[in-house]
């Protein structure tokens, strides 16, 4: 999704390399090798990786809280952008499926000393790592170090500038999935800051492919990308029309850091127009749930009797986001059997 060419001051995002091939993401097998974009995935291989974190939520109610799927293996955090909730759940993820976890700190590592991208690998591939979980500020980043890894290291998108930001997306399907049981006949919306998030460009794709009757977008027209009328969805302008029966509201974070001046006259008056009330969530059907990826910025995006109310589901996204992180890892390693977690 491209920025919007009106505003001269929008910075278009740094791309390191093109968007994820097909083939890159699977095997000769159409198996999963790295998991860097929802797209190019098919509806089978998405509802696969909902299937097999089901199969893991049970996990974490256990007194040991570990499967032995990647006992033996080294798995790498390299975080080259800020994260709680994407880093310490992949953290987490990991250790339940008792691999070795190494988390990188960038900013007193090699690489603040000049040393490149490419050198950093190969040093950490000398270290026998089997997967990196990669999160960077460059769209792209993901891809470009999954073309040039070795061949036996798999890479995990933990989300990539604007660009994706796909266990995200998998963590808000499989939430969706355990409220509404089924895609078919549902209306999402999905309300905020459309240009810059790559979490939003995730779940528009996850969502299509995996069959909504409608997904809708809304949002002022400086925070949608020009191109948003090609990517299969209903676009709004009022927030209250645009979450009218719908199943399903997602709020996303104004991302202040990517954006240019002038985009928003203020966070109070985004508020008025587009903040999350449950007076306006009257509109919404009655059984309508509430998500956020996080974080929450209260009093900009919702209000707290939203985010701390009986619909919001904000709390099981992160819970969730735990299996849908091992089935991945899993799955990307090729060690997932049927009944693996139940060992």
């Amino acid at each position: 999704m491209r920025p919007e060419t009106k505003t001269e001051n929008r910075k278009a995002p740094t791309v390191i390399d093109s968007p994820p091939s097909e083939n890159l993401q699977l095997d000769n097998n159409g198996r999963l090798r790295h998991f860097l974009s929802i797209d190019g995935l098919n509806r089978e291989l998405l509802t696969e990786i909902l299937d097999t974190a089901e199969s893991f939520t049970g996990v974490s109610e256990r007194t040991v809280k570990k499967v032995p799927l990647l006992r033996g293996k080294v798995i790498t955090n390299l975080f080259f952008e800020t994260s709680t909730r994407t880093r310490t759940t992949f953290e987490l993820a990991a250790k339940r499926l008792s691999a070795d976890v190494l988390s990188l700190n960038i900013s007193a590592s090699s690489t603040s000393k000049g040393e490149t991208l490419l050198d950093t690998l190969r040093n950490l591939e000398a270290m026998h790592c089997d997967m990196f979980v990669v999160r960077h500020n460059d769209s792209g980043a993901a891809n470009f170090i999954a073309t040039h890894t070795a061949p036996h290291i798999s890479v995990v998108n933990a989300g990539d500038g604007r660009h994706s930001h796909p266990t995200q997306a998998m963590l808000d399907m499989f939430t969706i999935r355990r409220h509404k049981q089924k895609f078919s006949g549902l209306k999402v919306a999905i309300v905020g800051d459309i240009l810059h998030s790559r979490v939003a460009r995730s779940q528009i794709l996850a969502l299509n492919t995996l069959g909504a009757e409608e997904v809708r977008v809304i949002a002022p027209k400086t925070l949608l990308p020009a191109d948003v009328a090609s990517l299969g969805v209903k676009v709004f302008y009022d927030l209250e029309q645009g979450i009218q029966d719908a199943d399903v509201v997602i709020m996303l974070r104004l991302q202040r850091e990517r954006m240019g001046s002038a985009m928003l006259p203020s966070e109070h008056e985004y508020f008025q127009l587009y903040g999350l009330t449950d007076e306006r969530l009257e509109a919404a059907h009655p059984d309508a749930i509430v998500m956020h990826p996080g974080p929450i910025n209260r009093g900009v995006e919702m209000d707290s009797q939203v985010a701390d109310g009986p619909r919001s589901v904000i709390l099981q996204q992160v819970s969730f986001g735990i299996a849908v992180r091992m089935a991945v890892m899993s799955m990307a390693m090729g060690t997932v059997t049927p009944g693996a977690a139940k060992r």
